[in-house]
């Protein structure tokens, strides 16, 4: 798995291979512009006799962008460095590569101009080839402000390619939320490791595509124990995805009860339990109200729908206890809440069900509400191992917090739910966070805008449902069912575009998803 860091943790691993191992920042800043150099060219072709703009401010990203001013120099580049600060205000290594490309500049009048930003100079630009963002990096916060904010306001108004170093100016690093203005990059080459604001918010958008540069921080570092958050790619499902013995049977390969649906909701549970199946699951057991029986049954074909007593509303009546947990103690998980609805008696029926399970538990939709109603600092108490799916309302709902902070920081939030609950926390959006109790937090990798609309959550539900019935760890289970889903929309979209997606073709596509990640062409 890749490991991603926050703000804090980068400058951490930084510290640490600098004081601890030797290694010179200098080094490390030389690694940074080459290798963005390079990736520069790769992108976009030979630089030989084209114009280069580079944007610099004060701090080693401003450091970063002399490096690769320089190493486009020895290529043939015209190069042409805008200062966004006083040289009296640039610093340290920062400042040694400036004098470098100073020196050179004597050396080479014709072909590399250091300037300060200003309209006059902008007005007197020859035609640019791309432009390469190097104001602020990953360390910034707060508000764009003076000639920086000018300096983004005017890059983002050209039609050329742009290239961020490490990140687009103006987003915040950790969080990728942008407070008033951040770069529009086409390309960003990020250092070391990924921060979490390339993953995030606003920052996901800007970053354009994401380069990893390899800046020589040594293994003992990129791998510390310390560092507990890590992006989910294709490599890590292929290896955990449960392999089929010839001795399989239909009940040993993974059975899901799914309690689902109500008098009108008749969509989700067949999508979860047509998930479930989809996942590889041997048999899948549909209890779903006898009011709406007949519907599903006509719906289903593969799954068992059974019939359970209801409420005058439709939905499932409290009656139905003995008979659930009768079928609980045949199912290997239980899958809870896609289109359950919040009527009463149903909700005094979940909180029994929840309670008294000792099993595997998947909890999702309307029987998020039941363990509102418990209180979330006493589901670690439950004897059951669950995984909850909310998204950011729902989250809102459990932690007591906002959605507008769980989106600011939707990957503290996703550690903290589970950290707080005891439970393996997925926290459905973009990105779509896993959460475990032991602090790690797993990021999904894919996944795109079509996938938001009505159902597709519930594809989820009967995904992951799917994936612990046949012998993954729970939380294994959940991140590879969130990066199975969102592999399916990503081949839906390319088939059917994003605005038209619906949750039915991310069930459709889940087949050929799978079969990728399998066979080592997953995205």
């Amino acid at each position: 798995m890749l490991t991603v860091v926050s703000t804090e943790e980068m400058q951490w691993c930084d510290k640490a291979a600098i004081r601890t191992y030797g290694i010179p920042g200098l080094l490390l800043m030389e690694n940074a512009g080459r290798g963005s150099a390079e990736c520069l060219e790769e992108r976009f072709g030979p630089t030989r006799e084209k114009t280069i703009l580079i944007l610099c401010g004060k701090g080693n990203n401003g450091g970063d962008g002399f490096v690769v001013a320089r190493h486009l120099l020895n290529k043939g580049a015209k190069v042409i460095v805008l200062l966004l600060a006083s040289p009296r205000d640039i610093k340290g290594d920062a400042k040694t590569n400036l004098l470098i490309l100073q020196r050179l500049q004597k050396s080479h009048p014709e072909q590399l101009w250091i300037k300060p930003f200003s309209q006059r100079v902008l007005r007197r630009l020859p035609p640019i080839h791309c432009a390469v963002d190097a104001i602020f990096g990953t360390g910034f916060s707060g508000k764009v402000k003076g000639i920086a904010g000018k300096g983004i306001a005017w890059l983002n108004d050209r039609r050329f390619p742009v290239i961020a170093l490490d990140i687009p100016s103006g987003v915040h690093g950790t969080t990728g939320v942008v407070e008033n203005i951040a770069v529009s990059a086409t390309l960003t080459t990020t250092f070391g490791l990924i921060k979490t604001g390339l993953l995030c918010n606003e920052g996901h958008d800007r970053a354009g595509d994401v380069v990893l540069i390899d800046i020589g921080l040594p293994p003992v570092v990129v791998h510390a124990h310390a560092l507990r958050k890590k992006m989910v790619v294709a490599e890590d499902v292929q290896r955990l995805l449960p392999r089929r013995s010839s001795t399989l049977h239909k009940y040993s390969a993974g059975k899901v009860l799914l309690l689902a649906g109500s008098r009108g909701y008749t969509g989700a549970p067949a999508l979860a339990a047509s998930a479930a199946l989809r996942s590889g699951a041997g048999a899948v057991l549909l209890g779903t109200p006898e009011s709406v029986y007949p519907i599903l049954a006509r719906k289903l074909t593969e799954q068992i729908v059974l019939p359970l007593p209801s409420t005058t509303d439709g939905t499932l009546s409290l009656s139905a206890l003995d008979k659930i947990l009768g079928k609980i103690a045949w199912a290997d998980v239980v899958a809870l809440g896609p289109g359950l609805s919040l009527n009463a008696e149903t909700q005094t029926l979940l909180k029994e069900i929840i309670s008294r399970t000792g099993g595997k538990l998947v909890v999702d939709a309307d029987a998020l509400s039941t363990l509102v109603s418990l209180g979330w600092a006493k589901i670690r108490k439950l004897k059951a191992a669950i995984i909850v799916t909310p998204h950011a309302g729902e989250a809102s709902r459990l932690l007591g917090i906002s959605p507008k902070q769980i989106e600011r920081d939707r990957v503290e939030v996703a550690r903290r739910g589970a950290r707080e609950g005891g439970v393996t926390f997925v926290l459905k959006g973009a990105p779509t966070v896993t959460g475990s109790p032991d602090g790690m937090t797993y990021i999904n990798s894919t996944g795109n805008p079509g996938m938001a609309t009505v159902g597709t959550g519930d594809v989820l539900c009967g995904l992951i449902a799917g994936m612990w019935a046949q012998g993954m760890d729970q939380h294994s289970a959940a991140f590879t069912g969130v990066y199975l889903h969102g592999l399916a929309g990503d081949l839906a979209a390319t088939k059917l575009g994003v605005r038209s997606l619906v949750a039915r073709d991310i069930l459709d596509f889940l087949p050929a998803a799978i079969l990728m990640t399998e066979q080592g062409a997953g995205v």
